[in-house]
C-alpha cells in the first residue's frame, strides 16, 4: 500500500502536516484529509496548489 505525504507551502520553505494520508475531501471551507490511523479531519484555509505522484506528496497552499 503506497500513502502520500501532504505538505503546505509556505514562501520558500515546505512544512509536512500529514504522513500517511489515504483520503483528501475538498470541502466548501478547505479539505477533509484522513490518514491511515486517523479519521478526517478539517483544514480550513488551505487548497491544493499541486500533486507529485512520484514524490508521494500533495502541496497545499493557504488561501487568501
Amino acid at each position: 500500500m503506497c500513502q502520500t505525504n501532504v505538505v503546505l507551502e509556505q514562501g520558500d520553505t515546505d512544512e509536512l502536516l500529514l504522513e500517511n494520508v489515504t483520503a483528501i475531501e475538498v470541502i466548501d471551507k478547505g479539505l477533509n484529509i484522513a490518514t491511515l490511523f486517523e479519521g478526517p479531519k478539517e483544514y480550513p484555509g488551505v487548497a491544493i496548489h499541486r500533486i507529485d505522484f512520484n514524490e508521494g506528496k500533495v502541496y497545499l497552499h493557504k488561501l487568501p
